[in-house]
């Protein structure tokens, strides 16, 4: 029972939709979306140029962040252009 308790809460702790809420501001939350996680890759979708470029300068203050506040390993955070929601 105890490592079946173990599971459940690694798994909701490594939920890729968590990550963002770990390290963008509320502000910047309404304009991103996950668009995948897949072999330590994180894409974002960005809803507007504007908001590509401003995140894309803070990339890798957002890396750190968010290397620090999870466990899983992350190897490169890519955003794109796309509807946020």
């Amino acid at each position: 029972m105890q490592r079946l308790e173990k599971k459940q809460g690694r798994g909701q702790e490594e939920n890729p939709q968590q990550f963002l809420g770990k390290i963008f501001t509320k502000r910047e939350l309404g304009h991103v979306a996950l668009n995948y996680f897949h072999k330590g890759i994180l894409a974002v979708r960005v809803d507007s140029s504007g908001w590509l470029y401003a995140l894309s300068l803070k990339k890798e203050e957002k890396m750190r962040k968010l290397r620090a506040k999870t466990k899983v390993v992350i190897k490169d955070m890519r955003f794109s252009l796309g509807e946020s929601r």
